[in-house]
C-alpha cells in the first residue's frame, strides 16, 4: 500500500493555495556546535570547544516553519516575551515568510528557549529557559480575539500543545468552533499530562508514549507487528472514543505509524526512513504535512502516507529539520523505485 507519485505531486501542487495557522507554544531552538577532546578537570563532564552557533524556530513555530517549507503559507499565533529571544524568533520567522501577525508580545514573560550543545553529531546537553504560566483574564480574551481573526482567514489549523500555557480550553473551544463553521481541518499534537476537551478535532498525532499516557494505561512494550499489538490498539480505540476525532495517527518511531478511525479498520503505515540521524522535530513535520494535505482535500490515508514520507526525510538530517516539496518528491521517487 502506497500513494502513487502522480497523486502525491497533485496534492503537493495544491499546497500553494493553502493558508495554515499554527496555534501554540512558540520557542526558539538554539544550537551550539563544537568538538570534545578532553574531560573537564572541574567535574566529570566533556569540555566542548565551540565552533559555531545557530538559532531556529522551535515548538509551534517549527511546525509553521515546516508548513512554509512544504510550499503552503504559514501563520503562527502564540506568545513571546519582550526580550532578545522573542525579537530573534520573530525576525527568523519574518525572514522565512511565516506570518507573525498572530504573535503577542507580553511584557514580563520570557520567550521559551531550548539550547542544545552538540559535539561530534551527538547532543551533549539541553538547557531550557521557559515559563508555564497559563493565559488568564484580559490577556486570554485578547489572544482569543486575535486567534479567531486568524482562523477566519485560513484553510487549516494546527494546535501545538507543549504545556507552556498557551493552549488552554478557551483557546481550544474557539478554534474548534470557528473551524467547524468554516469547514476546515484542525490537527492537534497533544501533550501528555495536559487534559483538554478536544471533541470534534479532525486529526490527533500523539506518539506511542503520549497515547498510553493520555489514556492512563501502562505501556507493556511494543510488539513486532503493530496491527497485532493488542495494548496499542486498545489505547487507540480509547482515544478515538475519548476525543471523537476523525483520524488518530499514533506515531511509532521506527515502526512508522498506526492509523485509526471509526470508519475504517486500523491501518499500519511502515516507516519510510532510510537512515536515522535525529528524530528532533519529526512529529512537527508529520502534523504539518498531514493537516496541509487534508486542507487540499486529500484522503486520510493519502495525508498519512505523505506525512510518513516527509518524516523519513527529516530524520535523516541532524537537528530540528524541515522537508521541502522537492526533497519529498525525490525521496518518494527513490523509495518507490526500490520497493
Amino acid at each position: 500500500m502506497s500513494i502513487h507519485l502522480k497523486r502525491a505531486r497533485a496534492i503537493l501542487k495544491s499546497f500553494a493555495r493553502q493558508r495554515i495557522l499554527v496555534v501554540g507554544d512558540l520557542m526558539l531552538d538554539r544550537y551550539i556546535y563544537g568538538a570534545v577532546s578532553r574531560i573537564s578537570p572541574e567535574a566529570p563532564v566533556p569540555v566542548v570547544h565551540v565552533n559555531r552557533e545557530t538559532s531556529m524556530p522551535g515548538g509551534a513555530s517549527n511546525v509553521a516553519w515546516n508548513v512554509q517549507s512544504l510550499g503552503a503559507r504559514a501563520e503562527v499565533a502564540g506568545l513571546v516575551g519582550k526580550d532578545h529571544a522573542g525579537r530573534e524568533l520573530r525576525s527568523i520567522l519574518d525572514e522565512g515568510g511565516v506570518s507573525t501577525s498572530g504573535v503577542m508580545d507580553v511584557a514580563g514573560r520570557s520567550t521559551t528557549v531550548k539550547m542544545r550543545v552538540i559535539a561530534e553529531r551527538q547532543q551533549v546537553v539541553r538547557v531550557d529557559f521557559e515559563e508555564k504560566d497559563g493565559l488568564t483574564g484580559p490577556l486570554q480574551a485578547r489572544f482569543c480575539r486575535q486567534v479567531a481573526a486568524e482562523v477566519a482567514q485560513c484553510t487549516g489549523v494546527i494546535i501545538e500543545d507543549y504545556g507552556k500555557g498557551v493552549v488552554e480550553q478557551a483557546v481550544m473551544n474557539l478554534v474548534l468552533e470557528v473551524a467547524r463553521q468554516r469547514g476546515i481541518p484542525v490537527g492537534l499534537d497533544p501533550k501528555d499530562g495536559h487534559e483538554l476537551d478536544i471533541s470534534g478535532i479532525t486529526v490527533a498525532t500523539p506518539n506511542r508514549k503520549e497515547a498510553f499516557g493520555i489514556a492512563g494505561v501502562k505501556d507493556p512494550g511494543a510488539t513486532k507487528e503493530p496491527l497485532k499489538d493488542r495494548a496499542l490498539l486498545d489505547v487507540g480505540h480509547r482515544l478515538l472514543e475519548k476525543w471523537s476525532t476523525e483520524l488518530l495517527m499514533i506515531t511509532l518511531g521506527p515502526q512508522g505509524m498506526l492509523l485509526l478511525s471509526k470508519a475504517h479498520k486500523p491501518i499500519h503505515v511502515p516507516t519510510r526512513a532510510r537512515e536515522v540521524f535525529d528524530v528532533s522535530g519529526a512529529g512537527d513535520t508529520v502534523i504539518a504535512t498531514c493537516v496541509t494535505a487534508l486542507a487540499t482535500g486529500a484522503s486520510h490515508l493519502e495525508a498519512s502516507e505523505l506525512s510518513n514520507y516527509a518524516a523519513g526525510v527529516v530524520v535523516g538530517k541532524l537537528g530540528t529539520a524541515t522537508c521541502t516539496q522537492k526533497e519529498l518528491v525525490k525521496y518518494m521517487s527513490d523509495q518507490l523505485a526500490t520497493a
